[in-house]
């Protein structure tokens, strides 16, 4: 069904969509959480947040651990939230601790979930961030929602887990699940592939270093991505996935040749094996169709553009 863009019911109602509302961020520390929350505040939302205990703390931040069901349920009746943003989890594939990444990234989402049910005060949207990741090596050239999922990694098994966990809440809670495809910004930790790239060619290094050449991506602004979660928390299509991603896929051959451009020279790139996976996903790219037709135009920021904010910063 068609809808109006977030932003022109705003304009036509004369208000702010978070005007007296609550926001909880789970893993506020993040590095997507911290354009969210900017995305929130703006839009009229008092944000609060969870961190990891022993994290530095400030106004409206909760220090808790999401594996200790206990502290998340206090926390969630401290907290009362109207919308819900859970993006806290193991993000990294390469992720060393197996065990770690399916507990926190089900167990730990349990836990919030049943909290929030259990609350008296019901929240209207939470959103779960899951992952492209759970499409695996799809056969299609372009991954829309309908693709069946095929998880080639213990992160992209624990998301899709994950999805299927959440369908138990689904009666009692308005869940949107979210498929982010990659995407990048300023604050990316280097263990990911956009940053790492960029931070040679800001030293002026002359080599680089990277896994498989053969590897495309359809990658994003995270900026992009946090305006799209802050629409899809104020629609909540209850019950629905939806891929966010830019609809086009680069090459890392085509990633070096932009950030060559940028930088103003040519950095020799090496593969080393060691960073070549064998249950490497070799394309994701996705279809945004069905993200847009309920929040309205996206706007994907052009690549180029992301990797200059990156080099720039």
């Amino acid at each position: 069904m068609d809808r109006m863009a977030t932003d022109d019911i705003l304009a036509v109602s004369g208000g702010k969509e978070g005007e007296g509302r609550r926001a909880l961020i789970t893993g506020l520390r993040g590095f997507t959480a911290r354009y969210l929350a900017q995305e929130l505040s703006a839009a009229g939302y008092r944000v609060f947040g969870t961190v990891m205990p022993g994290d530095e703390l400030g106004p409206d931040i909760h220090p808790v651990d999401l594996c200790d069901r206990a502290a998340v349920a206090a926390m969630v009746e401290e907290v009362r939230p109207d919308v819900v943003a859970h993006l806290a989890g193991i993000a990294f594939v390469a992720h060393t601790n197996v065990e770690m990444i399916y507990k926190v990234n089900v167990v730990g989402t349990r836990n919030l979930l049943e909290a929030l049910a259990a609350g008296q005060h019901r929240p209207t949207s939470v959103l779960l961030a899951s992952s492209a990741n759970i499409y695996g090596n799809a056969s299609v050239p372009v991954i829309d929602e309908s693709v069946a999922p095929a998880p080639a990694n213990d992160y992209a098994v624990s998301k899709l887990a994950m999805e299927y966990m959440a369908r138990l809440w689904m009666d009692k809670l308005p869940i949107t699940i979210a498929r982010p495809f990659n995407y990048s910004g300023v604050g990316q930790s280097e263990n990911f592939l956009l940053p790492k790239i960029v931070s040679h060619f800001r030293r002026n290094e002359r080599r680089i270093e990277l896994g498989n050449l053969a590897i495309a991506r359809d990658f994003s602004d995270v900026r992009m991505v946090a305006r799209s979660y802050r629409r899809l928390l104020a629609v909540a299509p209850a019950g629905e996935a939806f891929n966010v991603c830019s609809g086009t896929s680069h090459s890392l051959a085509n990633l070096i040749d932009m950030m060559s451009e940028i930088a103003g020279y040519h950095i020799d790139v090496q593969v080393n094996p060691a960073f070549v996976r064998a249950n490497d996903v070799l394309q994701l790219s996705g279809s945004n169709g069905k993200l847009a037709a309920v929040i309205g135009q996206l706007d994907p920021t052009p690549l180029s553009d992301t990797l200059r904010w990156m080099y720039q910063a």
